[in-house]
C-alpha cells in the first residue's frame, strides 16, 4: 500500500516562493496562471496487509506530527 502526502502552506501564510514563480511565469508569457503555491510531496510505502483504517490513522499521525509544521502548513493525502 502506498500513501501520497502533499504539504502546502496555509492560505493565510505568504508564499514568497510561489509568488516568485508566478511572476516568472507571467514574464515568460503565461498570463493565464493567476496563482502559484509551492509545497512538499512525500511517497510512503506501508507494510503489506495493513488495514485501510489503520493506514489512514498512521498516515494522518505521521503527516500531523512529522511532515508538517501545523502553525503554517496543512496536508492532504491519498492511499492506494
Amino acid at each position: 500500500m502506498k500513501a501520497h502526502v502533499h504539504v502546502t502552506l496555509k492560505k493565510s501564510v505568504l508564499d514568497a516562493q510561489g509568488q516568485t514563480v508566478q511572476n516568472a511565469l507571467r514574464k515568460l508569457g503565461y498570463a493565464d496562471v493567476t496563482a502559484v503555491r509551492q509545497g512538499k510531496y512525500f511517497a510512503l510505502t506501508l507494510t503489506d496487509g495493513i488495514a485501510l483504517d489503520a493506514a489512514k490513522a498512521e498516515i494522518e499521525k505521521i503527516a500531523r506530527e512529522v511532515l508538517t509544521n501545523p502553525v503554517i502548513e496543512e496536508y492532504t493525502y491519498t492511499i492506494e
